[in-house]
This record gives C-alpha cells, sequence and structure tokens, in this order.
C-alpha cells in the first residue's frame, strides 16, 4: 500500500513546520505492517501560512 501526505506541527520552541511525503507499507499475513518505506520533508512555515 502507498500512501502520500502532508500535516503541520509546531514543535516545542513553537516553530510550525509542514511534513509531506510518500510512504510504502507491506503487511503480514496477520494484517500487522511488516516493512514501512518512507520519504519525509520538513519545511519550516510561518504560522500565517498554515493551511490545515
Amino acid at each position: 500500500m502507498a500512501v502520500r501526505f502532508e500535516y503541520e506541527y509546531k514543535n516545542k520552541d513553537g516553530r510550525w513546520f509542514r511534513a509531506y511525503g510518500n510512504e510504502n507499507w507491506e503487511f503480514d499475513e496477520n494484517g500487522l505492517m511488516s516493512k514501512r518505506y518512507a520519504s519525509i520533508n520538513d519545511l519550516e512555515i510561518a504560522e500565517r501560512d498554515r493551511h490545515l
């Protein structure tokens, strides 16, 4: 399964970031995630530039 994502977060210092990227997941015969491959980029943003 492959997913594309975007989210925003504030760190403990009060700075805002947008994280985005792609992930590929593989599951075993019990439905549990067995492998996760992720490419994640973090971009610092101003609070006024938040989308979410």
